[in-house]
């Protein structure tokens, strides 16, 4: 009789940061490496929220917002942000942006950007697999165990409790999930265009691919084109899957989806 094999150990941890709750599981890996990961991935949340946080009236964005600093005097990492933020906005012709009621404000952006970022730093520690959930948005990488896939349920805005979906990462190195939409936080999603809560026929979008950082920024555009734009044009994306749930409680996806459900 075969043995069966074991999982490698798991290392868990929650962090508050970022006005929400960041959460770490790492498997395998050496023990003093994974800590130590651990510990620098945390530090650089609560910088990142130093650095990015609108809230706060010192943080280098609000001082970067108010003239007080130009993008050469902040941390290279601003300058890293508001690059990626362009590119988002050119992608999306213009339905992603780092402008808010015409001040620099790259919120739309910061937090999938930081949790691809911790999760990358557990990388290089020789763990298996490694999955920080910011809120509710996933990177995933490697495998919680042997024959085993990460997977990450998608709440449905409907029934409370209960899941629209679930992702499977089978078959992937690195995985992301993100979702934008009013179930949790009401209209909170700006469309670029009138600098307004974006009315649409949607109330929840959950898009799929390799990069935190980039479908995070997705589904905020998705969700402010509305469902007939939007899924047009997260068909035309590269490695990207989406589904997409309307007011009338219709479900949509892309044509590639079905091959990440399970």
């Amino acid at each position: 009789m075969t043995e069966p094999v074991e999982a490698p150990p798991a290392l868990r941890h929650a962090e508050e940061v970022m006005g929400t709750v960041v959460s770490f599981d790492v498997r395998g890996g050496e023990p003093e490496a994974v800590r130590s990961a651990l510990r620098e991935a945390v530090a650089g949340l609560h910088r990142v929220n130093e650095v990015f946080s609108t809230y706060r009236e010192d943080s280098q964005v609000s001082r970067l917002a108010r003239g007080e600093l130009t993008v050469e005097e902040c941390d290279p990492e601003v300058a890293e942000v508001l690059a990626l933020g362009a590119e988002a906005e050119r992608l999306s012709n213009g339905w992603f942006s780092t402008r808010y009621e015409g001040r620099t404000d790259p919120t739309g952006i910061v937090k999938g950007w930081a949790v691809q970022r911790a999760a990358e730093r557990l990388v290089g520690t020789g763990a298996s697999g490694v999955s920080v959930n910011g809120g509710g948005d996933v990177q995933m990488y490697g495998v919680p165990g042997p024959h085993r896939p990460w997977r990450v349920g998608v709440s449905d805005p409907w029934r409370p409790g209960g899941l629209a979906a679930v992702i499977s990462a089978a078959g992937a190195e690195e995985l992301a999930v993100a979702t934008s939409g009013t179930a949790e936080r009401g209209a909170h999603i700006i469309d670029p265009r009138t600098g307004r809560p974006a009315v649409t026929d949607l109330v929840a979008v959950t898009v799929v691919g390799p990069r935190l950082t980039w479908v995070d920024c997705w589904a905020t555009a998705a969700f402010a084109m509305g469902s007939r734009q939007a899924l047009d044009w997260l068909e035309s994306l590269p490695d990207v899957e989406a589904l997409l749930i309307t007011a009338g409680d219709e479900v949509r996806c892309t044509g590639g989806l079905a091959a990440r459900l399970g």
